[in-house]
């Protein structure tokens, strides 16, 4: 008996201080989504000022956020699959560096150079390339190491710390737009490489996950997770693209007639612009933290129904988007709400879908058509403005096409193993994938999902 106790307590200490470990580990990879979202965001409420310093149009200035995603959303991809073979902390580590070097090159162009325009879209485009081997990365670590519901927890921590960054970025940006219209450039490299140093010194993969074999293996696995789970893959993917994509054309047309319209300055505008984004990651962080052992059973409906706040708010914005801000707000922090419901669902379902070996190109394709939504919100949305009623209603239409395929095609059963969905519903009746946890009867490397759910 005094024996089985020892044990028993040696167990007891083991997965205490792996549930520490990984919990402080969870935070420096909160940083990466913290960073990456400051690439759009911190920008945002700046618009305006770029168009008359550097004599823009809209639709130009928008391109200064385009330019950014859509290279992102190319690379992303390869990032993944190659993080699969050699490892996520190698690829995030120098992706990190480089997105920070672009931002400061950005920032020192339009400090020196007379008509930095172009030299600023090229720098952007390189911070793209730096950002398409970091968010998506991070949350595939963290589907790696969190098993069991304490993975729709970790998620929601990482959307949760993307959204403060968007709360907090408009706010940083109108500020340091205050002292002179380039500083936000600096930000990138000030942070981002600490925050590189943090990934490559802190942050140790769990072991085993790295795909073994040839790559026709590696493709064949990732042919069958597609083969058989195509409709609430695309499904999936869909939803995060198209929120991103509504968020960031409503906020570059936001911060644009804040100004026009109304006549509110820069650290204004940010104050405002936050609001909604504030409501959204209170949201992200509830849904994926307070409610995580519900999130995944009930993943399917949170989707359909932040879908339809999305749309509903987009149905009623162009009412009062031109007239009262403050009922423009309002309405928008609903569209926040929504938004905040959608993605961590949706992230926990893409991280869930397959095994941790090809996890990294999975969860990455899922971050390309996210930041293809982003990328193509803001020109977009400034080209369709002179129709503003049918741009939001155009909007909320496609929010609630969205919000129906979320209903009929996402297959809850089929994407998360049955450890997250602790024996939940979900629709359909296909089989699941199961991932490996390690054996409790060996006390050295017990880690019951009840206790210390990481691997």
């Amino acid at each position: 008996m005094a024996q089985q106790a020892q044990v028993h307590n040696q167990q007891s200490t083991t997965s205490d201080k792996d549930q520490r470990s990984h919990t402080w580990k969870l935070w420096v990879l909160a940083t990466v989504p913290f960073i990456m979202v400051l690439g759009n965001s911190m920008l945002i409420p700046v618009l305006p000022k770029m168009m008359k310093v550097m004599h823009l149009s809209l639709f130009q200035v928008g391109l200064i956020i385009t330019i950014f995603s859509i290279p992102a959303g190319i690379i992303i991809p390869f990032a993944g699959a190659l993080s699969d073979r050699i490892g996520r902390r190698v690829i995030m580590t120098p992706a990190l560096l480089t997105y920070g070097i672009a931002g400061l090159g950005a920032g020192i162009s339009a400090w020196l150079i007379p008509n930095p325009y172009y030299w600023i879209m090229g720098f952007r485009l390189l911070q793209g390339i730096g950002a398409g081997g970091t968010y998506q990365l991070a949350m595939a670590v963290a589907g790696d190491m969190f098993q069991s519901e304490k993975r729709a927890g970790a998620l929601g921590t990482l959307e949760a710390a993307n959204g403060l960054g968007k709360v907090i970025s408009p706010i940083a940006g109108s500020a340091l737009a205050l002292i002179i219209w380039f500083a936000p450039f600096f930000v990138y490299g000030l942070l981002s490489f600490p925050i590189a140093a943090g990934i490559w010194f802190l942050i140790k993969e769990p072991k085993n996950q790295k795909a073994q074999g040839g790559l026709g293996e590696y493709w064949k696995g990732l042919k069958t997770t597609f083969a058989t789970k195509t409709a609430s893959i695309l499904t999936t993917f869909l939803g995060g693209s198209v929120v991103l994509f509504i968020l960031f054309g409503v906020l570059s047309y936001l911060a644009d007639i804040l100004e026009k319209d109304f006549g509110y300055g820069e650290f204004t505008r940010g104050l405002i612009i936050a609001i909604p984004v504030l409501a959204s990651a209170v949201t992200s962080y509830v849904s994926g933290t307070v409610l995580q052992k519900r999130l995944a059973q009930w993943s399917r409906p949170i989707v359909v129904i932040g879908m339809a706040l999305i749309a509903l708010a987009m149905a009623i914005e162009p009412f009062f988007a031109t007239t009262n801000p403050f009922l423009a707000i309002a309405v928008l922090v609903f569209q926040g709400i929504g938004t905040g419901s959608v993605l961590p669902s949706i992230n926990t379902l893409v991280t869930s879908a397959t095994t941790s070996k090809e996890r990294g190109v999975v969860t990455s394709l899922y971050g390309s058509v996210r930041f293809f939504g982003v990328a193509m919100g803001p020109p977009i949305f400034a080209m369709a403005m002179a129709h503003r009623y049918l741009t939001f209603w155009g909007a909320a239409v496609l929010a609630a096409i969205t919000a129906v395929l979320s209903w009929f095609f996402i297959n809850e059963k089929q994407m998360l193993p049955k450890s997250i969905r602790g024996g939940g519903s979900g629709g359909g009746g296909q089989p699941h994938h199961k991932e490996k946890t390690e054996s409790p009867k060996k006390p050295a490397r017990s880690l019951r999902p009840s206790r210390s759910p990481l691997r």
